[in-house]
């Protein structure tokens, strides 16, 4: 007897899961972990808010 190695495709459910925990933990990264990162390290407001933005625009293309 022989096995097939057929690789079936991912289904629909699996990969808009991936997706949204992709985006989730993008936004949530944006929104309350860059802040807080920048604060402790002392980076300026300007450049908090472009990597914010960089963040988002990464988070909505997922």
């Amino acid at each position: 007897m022989s096995t097939s190695t057929v690789k079936t495709a991912p289904k629909p459910a699996e990969i808009g899961l991936g997706s949204l925990v992709l985006g989730t933990g993008l936004t949530v990264a944006s929104l309350i972990l860059v802040p807080a990162l920048s604060q402790s390290l002392g980076v300026g407001p300007s450049l908090t808010g472009a990597l914010r933005v960089v963040l988002m625009k990464a988070a909505a293309r997922v």
